[in-house]
């Protein structure tokens, strides 16, 4: 098994072509490839959707290996989102001429991170060097980029992978590092990673040390989730007012899987809403959820996890 890098980056894509998902995408950007003319880009998404690999494949495939390095700059803004970087690193970055191609790229990743005073300046630099420099904006919230930014932009709205995506390139990963994988275990990855491949390839690559097969169990333990079943078990048995067998199993999860008081929430809310009409009518579960809010925002305002949750299984059994 080879480790000298990550796998999210050893797998990263090095053309478009293999981008997983995000087929739409793909071929827009794929059209600027070939007319050789980039727009100023917003990329919009949850985490883990390819939005850094489409911008560094697509730079890739308009400078080559050999312009890549010294016509494209990416940054951070979550750990560089002063003033001082606009005005500084991008803006030397920006005033050169790009080597054998029309125009540089400055990738800003996280860029709604940047501060206000940050993304006033970075507006003014993208009107001053529109003819030597493009900006990529990568983004989890595209409504915390300034409307003068976006304005200038074409948008990009990238969605969450599919479960078959997802599924097909952990195949091929484990193909490649030579692993013996489960069925349930990819399905118990994708559980855990909610359409985020870079947490599914992390999540793979810390089973795969774990022993020679990897099983559902393993990926649970790694992903530090419980299994849909066992949070289902104690719903119900919360809804068939067995409180003391309730709060044993969510002292059993929560030991055996080290799962913090949000982790269990949000399986809490994900089996709520997949349980049946018959176990559940839909009006309960609007009160639930309302109820499960409440206790989510306790937990994020520093309550006591154990106490909390314990308190929320004891609201659940009203709607048995």
């Amino acid at each position: 098994m080879q480790t000298d890098l990550p796998w999210v980056e050893k797998y990263r894509p090095k053309k478009l072509a293999e981008v997983v998902g995000q087929k739409h995408i793909v071929a827009r950007l794929k059209s600027y490839v070939k007319s050789k003319n980039v727009p100023n880009m917003l990329f919009a998404g949850p985490a883990g959707v390819g939005k850094t690999s489409c911008a560094i494949a697509l730079a890739k495939e308009l400078f080559g290996e050999e312009g890549f390095h010294q016509n494209f700059l990416e940054l951070n803004a979550s750990d560089e989102r002063g003033i001082d970087v606009v005005r500084n690193t991008i803006k030397d970055f920006a005033r050169t001429l790009a080597f054998n191609a029309g125009s540089k790229i400055i990738f800003l990743d996280e860029a709604d991170a940047l501060t206000a005073d940050a993304q006033q300046a970075l507006r003014r630099t993208m009107e001053k060097y529109t003819k030597t420099a493009r900006f990529i904006l990568s983004c989890n919230y595209s409504s915390r980029i300034i409307e003068p930014i976006q304005s200038r932009c074409v948008i990009f709205r990238f969605t969450p992978l599919t479960e078959v995506e997802i599924k097909n390139k952990l195949k091929d990963i484990a193909k490649h590092e030579g692993l013996a994988v489960e069925d349930k275990a990819f399905d118990a990855i994708i559980y855990a990673c909610e359409g985020d491949m870079r947490k599914a390839i992390n999540i793979l690559q810390g089973s795969a040390f774990l022993g020679e097969k990897i099983t559902e169990k393993t990926v649970y333990n790694v992903s530090s989730r419980a299994r849909p079943e066992e949070i289902r078990k104690m719903i119900e048995l919360a809804l068939k007012k067995k409180f003391v067998e309730a709060r044993e199993l969510l002292a059993k999860l929560m030991y055996d899987y080290g799962m913090s008081g949000e982790d269990v929430i949000v399986q809490l809310y994900r089996e709520i809403m997949n349980l049946d009409e018959g176990v559940l009518p839909t009006r309960a579960k609007i009160e639930i959820v309302n109820t499960i809010a409440e206790y989510n925002f306790r937990l994020v305002e520093g309550a006591n996890e154990r106490i909390q949750l314990e308190a929320l299984l004891a609201q659940l059994m009203r709607f048995g």
